[in-house]
């Protein structure tokens, strides 16, 4: 039984300090969070806009060779 204890109160401490230092954010880490979702943004928008002139030749191509 008191190492029961003794187990219990160790983990709710680990718990805790892990919380404790976890729990703290900087506007410097949300600055690179939405730089990056930025970036990432622009690249999928410019994939999309190739993927879309890729098939839009594609389809012209296709229309060619059936007429």
């Amino acid at each position: 039984m008191k190492n029961l204890f003794k187990f219990g109160f160790l983990g709710l401490f680990i718990t805790m300090g892990a919380a404790a230092c976890n729990s703290t954010s900087t506007s410097d880490e949300e600055a690179q969070a939405d730089s990056l979702e930025a970036i990432i943004e622009s690249e999928v928008e410019a994939a999309q806009d190739s993927i879309d002139s890729l098939a839009a030749d594609t389809i012209d191509s296709l229309e060619a060779v059936t007429q």
